[in-house]
């Protein structure tokens, strides 16, 4: 996987090298140290990822994806979290918060691996949302899920993971076309990145909640909502 880190910060670029050197199906092709730099670099060379600082000078990372016609997978590394709504609404893989942990930039390769796996080996179509159910393609089969089948959702870049007890989905699908479609009574999104069924909570509280054996994160800007709908909900 060719990986190209677009950062002003000398200092956060060999931190990135340096943790990318531990995964040997990493090749780091380039370092650019602005998006003029990093626009000249794309158009001589392929690149599966790119780690792409926000705040630069001139054009900020998040103008330069916007600018791309077929940009790579892009993780966005800043030290600031205030980006990170927008980072996801522009199919970001990930957003890693400086300074950045060895822990977490793992998640994130991970999470790279798995995605291109699923691009590279999988035919996917697009998920047909109806009243009581939804549709999701699985190997050539059309599959028809109820809604109370439905754990929680995910966000997976373009994609949605679909978690049932039985089984894992992967389907192409936005966040908020899941929340405008899923029931309203039956899900709430508790962050960016997940949408659960409310049947499902096992334990919470107001940062995190759990669904059997995984934790979820409660979002600051969503914490509100969701103890509300609990309320409403006699859970509370």
């Amino acid at each position: 996987m060719k990986c190209l880190i677009v950062d002003d910060e000398p200092l956060a670029q060999d931190i990135i090298e340096s943790y990318l050197k531990k995964f040997p199906d990493m090749e780091l092709a380039g370092k650019c140290n602005n998006a003029l730099e990093a626009s000249e670099f794309l158009k001589n060379n392929k690149i599966d990822l790119m780690f792409l600082d926000i705040q630069m000078p001139e054009i900020t990372g998040m103008e330069f994806l916007r600018s791309l016609s077929d940009p790579p997978l892009v993780v966005f590394c800043t030290a600031y979290s205030d980006f990170a709504v927008e980072g996801f609404e522009l199919n970001a893989i990930d957003y890693l918060l400086k300074p950045i942990a060895l822990d977490r930039f793992t998640k994130t390769i991970e999470r790279t691996r798995e995605y291109l796996s699923m691009k590279n080996g999988e035919s996917i179509e697009e998920t047909d949302l109806e009243n009581d159910h939804i549709f999701i393609k699985s190997n050539q089969k059309q599959v028809k899920l109820s809604y109370d089948q439905i754990q929680y959702v995910e966000a997976f870049a373009d994609y949605v993971k679909i978690y049932t007890p039985e089984k894992r989905y992967i389907t192409l699908q936005t966040m908020k076309n899941m929340e405008i479609k899923l029931p309203a009574d039956k899900f709430i999104r508790v962050h960016r990145s997940f949408i659960v069924g409310i049947k499902y909570i096992s334990s919470f509280n107001s940062s995190e909640l759990e669904i059997g054996n995984v934790k979820i994160p409660v979002g600051k800007n969503y914490k509100d909502e969701f103890l509300k709908k609990l309320r409403s909900k006699n859970i509370l």
